[in-house]
Protein backbone atom coordinates (compact mmCIF):
# COMPACT_ATOMS: atom_id res chain seq x y z
CA UNK A 1 0.00 0.00 0.00
CA UNK A 2 1.06 3.48 -0.87
CA UNK A 3 2.12 5.39 2.14
CA UNK A 4 1.45 9.52 1.78
CA UNK A 5 4.02 12.17 3.13
CA UNK A 6 2.09 12.89 6.29
CA UNK A 7 2.58 9.65 7.81
CA UNK A 8 5.21 9.60 10.16
CA UNK A 9 8.43 7.68 8.35
CA UNK A 10 11.74 8.83 8.31
CA UNK A 11 12.06 10.66 4.53
CA UNK A 12 15.26 9.16 2.76
CA UNK A 13 18.33 10.45 3.71
CA UNK A 14 17.83 11.15 6.89
CA UNK A 15 18.35 8.61 10.14
CA UNK A 16 14.80 8.63 11.28
CA UNK A 17 11.72 10.65 11.72
CA UNK A 18 12.92 12.14 14.86
CA UNK A 19 15.92 14.26 12.51
CA UNK A 20 12.91 16.24 12.38
CA UNK A 21 12.92 17.65 15.74
CA UNK A 22 16.76 18.49 15.24
CA UNK A 23 17.32 22.26 16.43
CA UNK A 24 18.23 22.43 12.94
CA UNK A 25 15.07 21.63 11.39
CA UNK A 26 13.35 23.53 13.83
CA UNK A 27 15.48 26.68 13.50
CA UNK A 28 14.41 26.43 9.28
CA UNK A 29 10.79 24.59 9.17
CA UNK A 30 9.04 25.74 12.80
CA UNK A 31 6.40 23.77 13.93
CA UNK A 32 5.14 22.09 10.58
CA UNK A 33 4.13 18.43 10.26
CA UNK A 34 6.32 16.00 9.18
CA UNK A 35 5.11 16.00 6.16
CA UNK A 36 5.09 19.74 5.41
CA UNK A 37 8.72 18.89 6.48
CA UNK A 38 9.22 16.68 3.73
CA UNK A 39 7.91 18.60 1.45
CA UNK A 40 10.47 21.54 2.08
CA UNK A 41 13.20 19.11 2.43
CA UNK A 42 12.15 17.79 -0.97
CA UNK A 43 11.65 21.21 -2.87
CA UNK A 44 15.08 22.60 -1.42
CA UNK A 45 16.30 19.28 -2.84
CA UNK A 46 15.15 19.74 -6.08
CA UNK A 47 16.34 23.19 -6.22
CA UNK A 48 19.79 22.32 -5.41
CA UNK A 49 20.08 19.01 -7.42
CA UNK A 50 18.15 20.99 -10.58
CA UNK A 51 20.51 24.42 -10.36
CA UNK A 52 17.35 26.41 -9.47
CA UNK A 53 15.41 24.76 -12.37
CA UNK A 54 12.60 23.43 -10.10
CA UNK A 55 9.72 26.52 -10.58
CA UNK A 56 8.41 28.22 -7.71
CA UNK A 57 5.16 26.88 -5.76
CA UNK A 58 2.20 27.16 -7.79
CA UNK A 59 0.11 29.46 -7.31
CA UNK A 60 -2.68 29.59 -5.23
CA UNK A 61 -6.19 30.40 -6.58
CA UNK A 62 -9.34 31.28 -4.05
CA UNK A 63 -7.42 29.56 -1.35
CA UNK A 64 -6.38 26.54 -3.07
CA UNK A 65 -4.19 24.99 -5.56
CA UNK A 66 -4.73 24.46 -8.89
CA UNK A 67 -5.83 21.06 -9.43
CA UNK A 68 -3.13 18.53 -9.42
CA UNK A 69 -2.13 15.60 -12.08
CA UNK A 70 -1.34 11.96 -10.67
CA UNK A 71 1.63 9.89 -12.15
CA UNK A 72 3.31 6.86 -11.49
CA UNK A 73 7.43 6.42 -11.79
CA UNK A 74 9.25 3.28 -11.71
CA UNK A 75 12.71 2.91 -9.92
CA UNK A 76 13.88 -0.95 -11.42
CA UNK A 77 16.91 -2.19 -9.35
CA UNK A 78 19.41 -5.00 -11.29
CA UNK A 79 22.20 -6.84 -10.51
CA UNK A 80 24.86 -7.05 -12.95
CA UNK A 81 27.86 -8.50 -12.75
CA UNK A 82 27.90 -8.11 -9.32
CA UNK A 83 27.15 -4.47 -9.21
CA UNK A 84 23.47 -3.12 -8.29
CA UNK A 85 22.30 -0.56 -11.02
CA UNK A 86 18.69 1.12 -11.87
CA UNK A 87 17.12 2.14 -14.95
CA UNK A 88 17.01 5.61 -15.84
CA UNK A 89 15.60 7.45 -18.84
CA UNK A 90 16.80 10.87 -20.20
CA UNK A 91 14.36 13.34 -20.63
CA UNK A 92 14.04 14.50 -24.49
CA UNK A 93 11.49 17.60 -23.79
CA UNK A 94 10.27 20.38 -21.39
CA UNK A 95 12.07 22.29 -18.88
CA UNK A 96 14.32 19.46 -17.83
CA UNK A 97 15.32 18.04 -21.17
CA UNK A 98 18.46 16.24 -20.83
CA UNK A 99 18.34 15.70 -17.75
CA UNK A 100 18.13 11.88 -16.09
CA UNK A 101 14.60 10.17 -14.40
CA UNK A 102 13.16 7.35 -14.00
CA UNK A 103 10.90 5.80 -16.42
CA UNK A 104 6.78 7.39 -15.63
CA UNK A 105 3.65 8.78 -16.64
CA UNK A 106 0.33 10.65 -16.00
CA UNK A 107 -2.12 7.63 -14.98
CA UNK A 108 -4.91 7.83 -17.41
CA UNK A 109 -8.80 8.65 -16.56
CA UNK A 110 -10.29 4.96 -14.44
CA UNK A 111 -6.83 3.57 -14.81
CA UNK A 112 -5.43 1.37 -11.53
CA UNK A 113 -2.39 3.06 -10.25
CA UNK A 114 -0.97 -0.54 -10.34
CA UNK A 115 -1.82 -0.83 -14.22
CA UNK A 116 -0.40 2.66 -14.68
CA UNK A 117 2.91 1.62 -13.48
CA UNK A 118 2.98 -1.70 -15.67
CA UNK A 119 1.99 0.22 -18.55
CA UNK A 120 4.82 2.96 -18.56
CA UNK A 121 7.40 0.30 -17.67
CA UNK A 122 6.70 -2.24 -19.91
CA UNK A 123 6.36 0.82 -23.24
CA UNK A 124 9.65 2.06 -21.67
CA UNK A 125 11.47 -1.29 -21.01
CA UNK A 126 9.55 -4.11 -23.11
CA UNK A 127 9.16 -6.10 -19.77
CA UNK A 128 6.65 -7.02 -17.44
CA UNK A 129 8.12 -7.16 -14.39
CA UNK A 130 7.71 -10.23 -11.74
CA UNK A 131 7.96 -7.66 -8.56
CA UNK A 132 6.66 -4.44 -8.39
CA UNK A 133 5.03 -2.59 -5.48
CA UNK A 134 3.85 0.30 -4.61
CA UNK A 135 7.12 2.59 -2.31
CA UNK A 136 6.32 5.77 -1.37
CA UNK A 137 3.92 9.05 -2.45
CA UNK A 138 5.76 12.12 -3.13
CA UNK A 139 3.32 14.78 -3.59
CA UNK A 140 5.28 18.32 -3.18
CA UNK A 141 3.67 20.98 -5.75
CA UNK A 142 6.82 22.15 -6.54
CA UNK A 143 8.30 19.00 -7.47
CA UNK A 144 7.42 19.28 -11.11
CA UNK A 145 8.28 22.55 -12.94
CA UNK A 146 5.67 22.56 -15.77
CA UNK A 147 2.37 21.39 -13.54
CA UNK A 148 0.97 20.34 -9.37
CA UNK A 149 2.18 16.66 -10.30
CA UNK A 150 1.76 14.00 -7.50
CA UNK A 151 3.86 10.37 -7.83
CA UNK A 152 3.25 7.65 -7.37
CA UNK A 153 6.41 5.91 -6.67
CA UNK A 154 7.06 2.01 -7.87
CA UNK A 155 9.98 -0.32 -6.31
CA UNK A 156 10.70 -3.08 -9.13
CA UNK A 157 13.66 -5.96 -9.40
CA UNK A 158 14.89 -7.95 -12.37
CA UNK A 159 17.19 -10.53 -12.74
CA UNK A 160 18.50 -9.59 -16.00
CA UNK A 161 19.20 -6.14 -17.34
CA UNK A 162 20.02 -6.96 -20.98
CA UNK A 163 16.37 -7.87 -20.73
CA UNK A 164 15.67 -4.05 -21.37
CA UNK A 165 14.74 -2.73 -24.26
CA UNK A 166 15.38 0.71 -25.72
CA UNK A 167 13.50 3.30 -24.19
CA UNK A 168 10.25 4.50 -26.01
CA UNK A 169 10.70 7.71 -28.36
CA UNK A 170 9.03 10.10 -25.74
CA UNK A 171 13.06 9.60 -24.13
CA UNK A 172 15.96 10.82 -26.01
CA UNK A 173 17.75 7.62 -24.27
CA UNK A 174 18.22 4.96 -21.32
CA UNK A 175 20.71 3.32 -19.73
CA UNK A 176 21.92 1.60 -16.21
CA UNK A 177 23.51 3.29 -13.35
CA UNK A 178 25.48 1.72 -10.89
CA UNK A 179 23.73 3.17 -7.20
CA UNK A 180 24.48 4.50 -4.69
CA UNK A 181 26.92 7.05 -6.28
CA UNK A 182 27.15 6.30 -9.98
CA UNK A 183 24.26 8.50 -10.11
CA UNK A 184 23.69 11.27 -12.88
CA UNK A 185 21.92 14.61 -11.77
CA UNK A 186 18.11 13.38 -11.56
CA UNK A 187 14.71 15.62 -12.61
CA UNK A 188 12.24 16.92 -10.37
CA UNK A 189 12.69 15.16 -6.95
CA UNK A 190 14.18 11.60 -8.32
CA UNK A 191 16.86 11.71 -6.15
CA UNK A 192 15.01 11.21 -3.11
CA UNK A 193 13.32 9.14 -4.56
CA UNK A 194 15.99 6.54 -5.62
CA UNK A 195 17.16 7.28 -1.33
CA UNK A 196 14.08 5.79 -0.23
CA UNK A 197 13.52 3.07 -3.01
CA UNK A 198 17.31 1.65 -2.41
CA UNK A 199 16.35 2.04 1.67
CA UNK A 200 13.25 -0.48 0.88
CA UNK A 201 14.82 -2.66 -1.10
CA UNK A 202 17.75 -2.98 1.37
CA UNK A 203 15.11 -3.46 4.32
CA UNK A 204 12.91 -6.31 1.74
CA UNK A 205 16.03 -8.25 1.24
CA UNK A 206 16.25 -9.57 5.44
CA UNK A 207 12.95 -9.77 6.00
CA UNK A 208 11.35 -11.38 2.88
CA UNK A 209 12.29 -13.65 -0.35
CA UNK A 210 12.27 -10.87 -2.79
CA UNK A 211 15.96 -11.97 -4.04
CA UNK A 212 14.10 -14.74 -5.81
CA UNK A 213 12.99 -12.13 -8.47
CA UNK A 214 16.67 -11.26 -9.08
CA UNK A 215 17.92 -14.89 -9.61
CA UNK A 216 17.68 -17.82 -12.32
CA UNK A 217 15.35 -20.54 -11.99
CA UNK A 218 18.68 -22.45 -10.32
CA UNK A 219 21.53 -21.31 -8.96
CA UNK A 220 24.69 -22.19 -6.93
CA UNK A 221 25.11 -20.50 -3.38
CA UNK A 222 28.02 -18.36 -4.30
CA UNK A 223 25.70 -16.40 -7.13
CA UNK A 224 23.25 -16.05 -4.28
CA UNK A 225 26.15 -14.36 -1.50
CA UNK A 226 26.90 -12.13 -4.66
CA UNK A 227 23.36 -10.87 -5.07
CA UNK A 228 22.64 -10.04 -1.18
CA UNK A 229 26.89 -8.57 -1.51
CA UNK A 230 25.63 -6.00 -4.21
CA UNK A 231 22.42 -5.35 -2.75
CA UNK A 232 23.05 -4.78 0.76
CA UNK A 233 26.82 -2.89 -0.23
CA UNK A 234 28.98 -4.75 2.17
CA UNK A 235 30.50 -7.85 2.74
CA UNK A 236 29.35 -10.82 4.27
CA UNK A 237 30.51 -13.30 6.74
CA UNK A 238 29.97 -16.25 4.60
CA UNK A 239 29.89 -19.05 6.67
CA UNK A 240 27.01 -17.55 9.26
CA UNK A 241 25.26 -16.52 5.96
CA UNK A 242 25.24 -20.19 4.71
CA UNK A 243 24.19 -21.02 7.80
CA UNK A 244 20.99 -19.06 8.27
CA UNK A 245 20.05 -18.82 4.76
CA UNK A 246 19.64 -22.80 4.86
CA UNK A 247 17.97 -22.45 8.67
CA UNK A 248 14.99 -20.39 7.10
CA UNK A 249 13.87 -22.87 4.99
CA UNK A 250 13.86 -20.95 1.96
CA UNK A 251 15.68 -22.47 -0.68
CA UNK A 252 15.54 -26.40 -2.10
CA UNK A 253 18.84 -28.02 -2.87
CA UNK A 254 18.61 -29.36 -6.64
CA UNK A 255 19.36 -32.76 -7.37
CA UNK A 256 21.80 -31.66 -10.47
CA UNK A 257 24.90 -29.92 -10.24
CA UNK A 258 26.62 -27.62 -12.44
CA UNK A 259 30.06 -28.78 -13.61
CA UNK A 260 32.94 -26.71 -15.09
CA UNK A 261 37.05 -26.10 -14.45
CA UNK A 262 36.40 -26.74 -10.98
CA UNK A 263 34.51 -29.02 -8.39
CA UNK A 264 30.85 -29.70 -9.28
CA UNK A 265 28.80 -27.15 -7.57
CA UNK A 266 25.48 -27.41 -6.00
CA UNK A 267 22.39 -25.87 -7.17
CA UNK A 268 19.41 -24.45 -5.44
CA UNK A 269 16.53 -22.74 -6.36
CA UNK A 270 13.80 -20.66 -3.97
CA UNK A 271 11.09 -22.76 -2.53
CA UNK A 272 8.33 -20.09 -3.40
CA UNK A 273 8.86 -17.73 -5.87
CA UNK A 274 5.81 -14.96 -5.04
CA UNK A 275 7.13 -12.41 -2.16
CA UNK A 276 6.86 -14.31 1.22
CA UNK A 277 8.31 -12.52 4.70
CA UNK A 278 10.33 -14.52 6.36
CA UNK A 279 12.39 -14.69 9.79
CA UNK A 280 15.11 -11.68 9.74
CA UNK A 281 18.55 -13.06 8.50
Amino acid sequence: MSRSADEKLPAPGFDSAASFSHPRFKRRFGGLSVGQQLSNAVYERSMHSTGGAVASRPRVLSGRYERPKVAVDTVLFAVEQGRLKTCLVQLKSGPLRGRWAFPGGLVRVGEMLDDAARRELRSTTGIECAWLEQLFTFGDPSRDPRAHVVSVAYLGLIGDAARVIAPSEKYAGGGWFEVPGQLPPLAYDHSVMADYALSRLRAKLVYTNVAAFALPESFTFKELEALYTAILGRGLDRRNFRRRILAMGLLKKMPEKRRGPHRPAALYSFQNKSLQVVQTL
